[in-house]
């Protein structure tokens, strides 16, 4: 017996929280692990763990958690060096 359709694919790509520490946490997307440090994010530092893992992946490089109103982009992730959190004036 052979089937004449076929259907879409039914796994979206997805962005997991791993595991949360008191350091930061990490991260799965794209098959990948990421590490965010809250020393680097500060924006999740006084997070709950539920506003932490209600991330969203809206676009395959966009991260967006809507509890905390963070964006956030997978370059940034991977070169959080050319991202500094300085504020000049």
């Amino acid at each position: 017996m052979t089937l004449s359709i076929t259907g879409d694919a039914i796994l979206a790509v997805q962005a997991e929280v791993l595991n949360i520490s008191k350091h930061g946490f990490w991260l799965m997307i794209h098959d990948r692990e990421y590490y965010l440090a809250f020393d680097d994010f500060p924006w999740f530092r006084n997070a709950t763990i539920a506003e932490i893992l209600a991330v969203e992946l809206p676009q395959p490089d966009h991260l967006y958690w809507s509890a905390l109103d963070v964006d956030l982009h997978l370059d940034s992730l991977e070169h959080p060096e050319h991202y500094p959190l300085i504020y000049t004036s």
